[in-house]
């Protein structure tokens, strides 16, 4: 079955760095665009952050997110990544990978963001 799993989460300083990575299982990861998603309060709605295409070849971004995070993929060890750098407190989130399969969506399990001096 379909998995991913995120880590690489944890406490930063405002404008420090993180890298998230998401593992997949359980489909060709290759085929697929994947996406990073952040819920940034219990309760608060999903906020999209980012998604590349299966290749690779052309990424998207948040204008909240835009010239300080970076998706990329290695398809070679199904995993999916987000370098985030120059945090700020807003960026503070629960982190998820997703991917759309036959008309279903999957998620991970998250990763917490802190972001906090």
């Amino acid at each position: 079955q379909v998995q991913l799993a995120e880590s690489g989460g944890g406490l930063a300083q405002p404008g420090g760095s993180l890298r998230l990575s998401c593992a997949a299982s359980g489909f060709i990861f290759s085929s697929y665009p994947m996406s990073w998603a952040r819920r940034q309060a219990p309760g608060k709605g999903l906020e999209w952050v980012s998604g590349i295409l299966s290749d690779g070849s052309d990424t998207y971004y948040a204008d909240s997110v835009q010239g300080r995070f970076t998706i990329s993929r290695d398809n070679a060890k199904n995993t999916l990544y987000l370098q985030m750098n120059n945090l700020k407190p807003e960026d503070t989130a629960l982190y998820y990978c997703n991917t759309d399969r036959l008309g279903r969506s999957y998620w991970g399990q998250g990763t917490q963001v802190t972001v906090s001096s």
